[in-house]
């Protein structure tokens, strides 16, 4: 099975199974969860950047596989912010819970931008990577500013 389709039947899976996935044992198992899914996804996204900035020699493959990873993984942490997981972890704001809807706006604004990453990568064109990769990261930024300490 090719990677891709690996990562399209994980996509299909997760999508099904997101009832599931909200019924988390405790809320410092959502908080394990979204930064399980958060760090995993920061390790194939920063691969990508460091090709995009010169500090690693640009491979075309890797960028594709990671760039598909990031996609999916892109939609995975957002279930794991549960009502009674905030004030569980020093790194989430307490405005995510008071702004939840424009927070699900700014992680939609990432998903999308992470989207368009993976179809940039599947061209293998590093200046398409690089515009890509920035505008992922400014969405990425967007949301660290207002909601991560």
């Amino acid at each position: 099975m090719t990677i891709q389709r690996a990562l399209i039947t994980l996509a299909v899976a997760t999508t099904l199974a997101a009832p599931a996935f909200a019924q988390f044992k405790n809320d410092e198992h959502a908080v394990k969860y979204r930064q399980g899914a958060f760090t995993t996804m920061a390790v194939h996204f920063g691969r990508i950047g460091a090709m995009a900035n010169g500090k690693i020699k640009f491979d075309a493959p890797t960028a594709k596989r990671d760039a598909e990873v990031v996609a999916v993984l892109s939609t995975l942490p957002w279930m794991g912010f549960t009502e009674g997981s905030e004030g569980k972890s020093d790194k989430a704001k307490p405005e995510i819970w008071m702004e939840m809807d424009k927070f699900k706006a700014k992680a939609q604004a990432m998903q999308d931008k992470a989207a368009a990453l993976s179809v940039a990568a599947q061209t293998g064109d590093l200046d398409r990577i690089k515009s890509a990769f920035g505008a992922t990261a400014q969405s990425c930024k967007a949301c660290h500013d207002a909601y991560k300490n």
